[in-house]
């Protein structure tokens, strides 16, 4: 009984407490139990905690319960240390995974819930007569409509999966469940040196492969011993091309190459039933020759060689016309290269075909150990919401996801043509090993180097079977 009666007094001091002096009435024990403490640790790439912490600050200025901590970890390390932790049960409530690793982490995380259950605080009064009041509130989360309707279609075939949710015992029942949601969707695009084309007499920047392909005899420059001096395009090689897995894959399926069928499986060594009839080689073959042909001497576009530094090094000190990057690539090349004469352009596209565009970001994601799921879901729908991701987004200097906010980037010099290209934007990879996937097509440009065309397609099929076999999810 003793216990009993200061049990009873804790609580209502605690509730005396959260609703100020002289409330006649306190909140009821729901409310109560959900004001108790909680700490979210999120871990992350990429961006700093202080493009955070003024979103971080007003949310715990609403949650006064709940501490937030913010922690960046260096890329080449992330995933090591983040599955360690995991595996320690030290990890953290919410962390960034990129798009393609969804299904590698999909046993780790918690789908978002439905509803959220949170507490809110409340001030009125005057200075002398200051009271606090809590209310418990049950906020909506993200749906499957809403993520259909707000982001660009990539995003809603990256973040769900399809799983059982009926109860032990119960008739099996499967739905899409959303995983993981995204601030910032960004996309490949052509950055270039205007000094070089203004010296090569080019006036416009190409906008199509045709008119890409045709400024190659102009920019590229050879010594007498055949080294390249300067280049036009960095294409036709594996290892020192940045994002060369991505640039093949645009290419495929900007030449209607079906990477994926509509359970994820791949297919891009199969000619689509679309075209059937009306082509004898595969697209993805196609896009291949076209990709090869940059670093084929005997080629008019011969530009690149595996002799010649990376991309982005070759870009930066000025021997490089074209480079394919993103977004994030902005702040290094202008790091690195700050008085270098730079546009930024658009992913050229095959004339008469639609318009396909790449897409790479990274998603927010909760933990299936954490103590606090629903809060943490909760902090994910709150900076997804367009003035908060708006917010982040002008602090990190980062295109939208929210396809409402495109339209206030669409004219900045810096981010607009990212912006331009997000509802084109497409990624294609879903299965549980995004790095297996991406080394088998970069073999499959090291390959081809070595194997005459006519064995191309067989190349072809033996990448498919490479990603194939990483679909299947491992314990990590």
């Amino acid at each position: 009984m003793r216990s009993f009666f200061k049990r009873a007094l804790m609580l209502l001091m605690v509730g005396t407490m959260l609703t100020g002096q002289g409330c006649t009435k306190g909140p009821d024990s729901q409310t109560i139990a959900a004001s108790q403490p909680q700490e979210l640790k999120i871990w992350a790439v990429i961006d700093d905690a202080d493009q955070f912490m003024p979103l971080i600050q007003a949310y715990q200025q609403a949650h006064p319960h709940i501490t937030i901590s913010y922690k960046r970890f260096r890329l080449e390390e992330y995933e090591d240390v983040l599955l360690n932790y995991m595996a320690e049960d030290r990890g953290p409530d919410i962390f960034l995974i990129h798009n393609t690793w969804v299904g590698k982490y999909q046993s780790k995380i918690v789908p978002m819930p439905a509803y959220t259950q949170m507490v809110y605080k409340f001030v009125t009064g005057s200075v002398t007569s200051r009271k606090e009041t809590l209310e418990l509130r049950n906020e909506k989360s993200v749906t499957l409509r809403d993520l259909k309707e707000r982001y660009p279609d990539t995003v809603y075939k990256d973040v769900t999966r399809r799983i059982n949710t009926a109860e032990p015992g119960q008739p099996t029942f499967y739905e899409d469940k959303i995983f993981a949601l995204p601030i910032s969707v960004d996309t490949l695009a052509m950055y270039v040196n205007k000094d070089m084309l203004n010296a090569a007499g080019i006036p416009t920047i190409p906008t199509s492969w045709d008119r890409f392909q045709a400024t190659m005899n102009r920019l590229v420059k050879v010594d007498t011993n055949g080294e390249i001096l300067q280049a036009g395009a960095a294409m036709g090689e594996a290892d020192n091309v940045e994002r060369a897995s991505d640039l093949l894959s645009a290419l495929m399926m900007q030449n209607l190459t079906q990477m994926v069928d509509e359970y994820g499986n791949p297919t891009f060594a199969l000619l689509p039933e679309a075209l059937s009839g009306t082509r004898n080689e595969l697209p993805s073959v196609q896009a291949l020759r076209f990709y090869m042909d940059f670093s084929n001497e005997n080629k008019n576009v011969y530009s690149w060689n595996s002799s010649m530094p990376n991309s982005f090094d070759a870009f930066v000190q000025g021997r490089l016309a074209y480079f394919f990057g993103y977004s994030y690539h902005l702040p290094l090349i202008k790091a690195r290269a700050p008085k270098l004469n730079l546009a930024i352009s658009k992913l050229p596209q095959i004339d008469g075909n639609q318009v396909v565009n790449y897409a790479n970001y990274w998603v927010w994601t909760v933990s299936k150990k954490s103590k606090y799921p629903e809060t943490a879901w909760n902090f994910i729908n709150y900076l997804a919401q367009p003035d908060n991701e708006k917010a982040f987004l002008d602090a990190a200097k980062r295109p939208p996801a929210n396809k409402a906010l495109i339209e206030d980037y669409l004219e900045d010099e810096e981010l607009g043509v990212f912006a331009s290209q997000i509802l084109t934007a497409q990624s294609w990879y879903r299965g549980a090993d995004a790095d297996a996937a991406e080394q088998a097509m970069l073999d499959l440009i090291n390959e081809a180097k070595l194997q005459p065309e006519e064995k191309w397609q067989s190349l072809m099929r033996v990448t498919q079977e490479k990603v194939a076999q990483t679909l299947m999810s491992k314990e990590y």
